[in-house]
């Protein structure tokens, strides 16, 4: 069935804010003065209306000049929802989908929507020629595929929209492609004239060591579902639901549909209410699950890669990362699912599982988008890795195995400052692992009625163990990956020793 604007949605036309209003004054002052085949890219965050703004564009384009307009997307529904916008602008357009072949009523249209994808493959087969085209727009301009139709609008202005002005291929900067990026209102400016809601960032560490980075310069999804599928992960997912988002409306992202099947059955085994979602799913029980999330106070949807653009549910409580990225687009894409704002709802839960505000900073910090549209390059190989990050982490121990450490007042202990009290005494660097030792056999002796349990105790202290020889090994500063893993299994088997003798020790006094 062809789609045109009598069989879509009328959206009403929004009032612009004076944000919004500040920004199409600047496109259109470089529209006026620039050279007709300008390139110019716009940032704008997710939620701060692009749609609505480069609707206006295209309303106010089309009154000033005598010239057509086409606006791309790269997914169908894209296309649907910027067309509803367009009309709702008053803005008689057409959208170029897979069953348009060619265009004998083009006059009738001073505007056209397409998938890239569509258009290219239309143009190629030159059964389809749109003239006199003034304005290309770009939505999520970040994405490369548009550049394959720069060609066929040499003499058009571009102007590319998105929220993060970073090349989805640094092979292929966005730099190369445009002349000039002007910034809107950055997301902490939004959040402070009301405009978006307030993020409340939980994060909970991570090892990410194991995982593998693909040609696409982000983790692969087999390395993935090979950590976030393990028990352990699991475990994690569900307590850090239960502690901060318990009863909100939750989306949980993963990266891997087997990782978004473990987590489904993990929540529905739990009692929860959660359904799964990814690009497998046929679009009427798509439709299905998404009115169910609409309607369901407490939902928690599952989902892999088809909820980050195209998708606008206000009422949603929580987001759950539960993957990490390296793409800083697909972070701030995440997480913006949650930014909108509703009365009541003035701001929202964000639960990170895969190290990414360590990575990228916290979703409402400032951002220099014009030093990173500039050197792409010097920003990604200035991203803090992953040993890096972890080198930061503080084991925090579990409620359920702190109570099992009940009579001993404090479990913690601080690597780093007892490393640099014994450089100060000049001693060596191993009383370090001594003292160590030392508290970690009373806390199994103490917490216990015999040796055997005292050392069954032992086992649990794994994760801490790891922890604190990972701050030990780094205070060494160049050490191994073998002395590291030496280290732990050296002081398990100290460890053994240490409350055999203690516990002798205590029953001889």
């Amino acid at each position: 069935m062809q789609i045109d604007s009598t069989s879509i949605n009328v959206v009403p036309r929004k009032e612009l804010y004076d944000y919004q209003r500040i920004d199409i004054g600047a496109i259109f002052e470089r529209l006026d003065t620039a050279p007709s085949n300008f390139h110019l890219l716009y940032q704008l965050p997710t939620g701060g209306g692009k749609t609505v703004i480069f609707s206006e564009i295209v309303r106010r384009y089309l009154q000033t000049y005598q010239k057509k307009v086409v606006v791309l997307t790269h997914r169908i529904e894209l296309c649907r929802q910027t067309s509803e916008m367009l009309t709702g602008f008053g803005v008689k357009n057409k959208i170029i989908n897979s069953n348009v072949k060619d265009l004998p009523d083009q006059e009738d249209y001073s505007c056209f929507v397409a998938m890239v994808e569509t258009l290219k493959n239309r143009i190629n087969d030159e059964k389809l020629h749109l003239d006199n085209i003034g304005l290309l727009i770009i939505d999520e301009a970040h994405y490369n595929s548009f550049r394959k139709l720069f060609s066929s609008f040499k003499n058009s202005f571009i102007l590319g929209v998105t929220a993060t002005p970073l090349s989805s291929n640094i092979r292929l900067p966005m730099y190369h492609n445009y002349n000039e990026l002007i910034t809107g209102d950055s997301i902490k400016s939004l959040i402070g004239n009301g405009y978006l809601a307030k993020a409340t960032t939980y994060t909970y560490d991570v090892g990410l060591t194991s995982l593998k980075v693909g040609i696409n310069g982000d983790y692969t999804v087999k390395s993935s579902e090979e950590l976030y599928t393990t028990m352990l992960m699991q475990e994690k997912l569900l307590h850090a639901y239960a502690e901060k988002s318990l009863g909100k409306k939750t989306l949980i992202f993963n990266n891997g549909i087997n990782t978004s099947m473990y987590v489904y059955d993990t929540f529905r085994e739990a009692g929860f209410p959660i359904r799964h979602l990814d690009n497998t799913t046929g679009s009427e029980e798509r439709r299905d699950i998404l009115n169910w999330f609409r309607h369901t106070p407490d939902a928690i949807l599952t989902s892999v890669g088809i909820l980050t653009t195209g998708f606008d549910e206000p009422t949603v409580e929580s987001i759950i990362l539960n993957r990490a990225t390296k793409s800083l687009t697909l972070y701030f894409q995440m997480i913006g699912r949650g930014s909108r704002r509703l009365p009541g709802k003035n701001e929202f839960t964000v639960i990170d599982l895969g190290n990414n505000a360590a990575r990228f900073g916290l979703w409402d910090e400032p951002v220099d988008w014009q030093l990173i549209f500039r050197s792409p390059e010097w920003y990604l190989e200035n991203l803090r890795d992953d040993a890096e990050i972890e080198l930061y982490f503080r084991y925090q121990m579990p409620a359920e195995l702190r109570e099992k450490f009940a009579k001993t007042p404090n479990v913690d202990f601080d690597v780093d400052e007892e490393h640099r009290i014994a450089i100060q005494n000049n001693q060596r660097s191993k009383v370090v692992i001594d003292k160590s030792l030392q508290q970690h056999a009373e806390m199994c002796v103490f917490n216990s009625e015999s040796l055997y349990e005292a050392k069954q105790l032992s086992k649990e202290l794994h994760e801490d163990i790891r922890s604190r020889m990972k701050r030990y090994a780094a205070c060494l500063s160049h050490t191994s990956k073998n002395y590291r893993e030496w280290l732990v299994e050296d002081y398990k088997t100290k460890l053994s020793l240490q409350i055999g003798k203690l516990f002798r020790e205590s029953i001889v006094d």
